[in-house]
């Protein structure tokens, strides 16, 4: 690889990187607002819209697993982390500042969009740290079995399995904090889990495009290469 090939590369991990972060904050800070979603009307998903952006960090995990390496995709992981951390801190300290009389949003509805913050960024970071890792480790395995062939393998069944733990850790922190009634545990994960295999079916030709592209572009060889760093 050439030097501006390389800062190319560099730039390209801190924007996928931005969007990762960027996805993951977001999720937790609206996924108290719930929708429902009906495509084509055969199955009825009910869903916290903090789901939309939720599945963009899988699908960027595995590009830059695929392009990266692995221990890429884990400093990734990292840094969500000490973002959603971060995050939660600036919510806890904005919490304790008092309203003025002509604020835009009262300390009761500050309060009221942000009451559940807490506890959803520790549920999410539990289930986040359990299955991104599970993701890039999975990921891994499927393509040292393939020996760098069928990405669609690697990026689906990894997808699959860390989504599942994704969306069962989350949904049951919630239930036993109180935040979602018991009532609606398991429609929720059968809702939450089904959406994100479809999300992940039918990421599987961008993950190809992704990956096709930027190893045409950066002039990558053969089956499983990867960027040196």
């Amino acid at each position: 690889m050439t030097t501006r090939q390389r800062e190319q590369a560099e730039v390209l991990y801190l924007i996928l990187s931005g969007l990762f972060i960027t996805s993951l904050v977001t999720s937790n800070l609206i996924f108290q607002k719930f929708f429902t979603w009906n495509p084509f009307g055969l199955y009825e998903f009910q869903l916290s819209v903090g789901i939309i952006a939720y599945p963009v960090t899988f699908l960027i995990t595995d590009v830059i697993s695929e392009v990266f390496g692995q221990r890429r995709a884990h400093r990734v992981v990292v840094a969500g982390v000490f973002a959603s951390a971060f995050a939660l801190i600036i919510i806890i300290i904005t919490s304790q500042a008092r309203a003025t009389e002509w604020s835009p949003l009262s300390n009761e509805e500050y309060s009221k969009a942000f009451s559940y913050t807490y506890i959803a960024v520790a549920a999410s970071l539990a289930a986040y740290l359990l299955a991104q890792f599970l993701d890039v480790q999975i990921f891994h395995f499927w393509k040292r079995v393939t020996k760098g062939k069928h990405l669609w393998l690697r990026n689906n069944f990894s997808t699959f399995a860390s989504q599942f733990v994704d969306t069962f850790t989350i949904i049951s922190l919630l239930c036993i904090f109180g935040v979602i009634e018991w009532s609606l545990y398991v429609p929720l994960i059968v809702n939450g889990f089904l959406f994100k295999v479809i999300f992940a079916l039918l990421d599987t030709p961008f993950a190809y495009a992704m990956v096709y592209g930027l190893r045409r572009h950066f002039g990558l060889k053969g089956q499983g290469a990867e960027i040196p760093f």
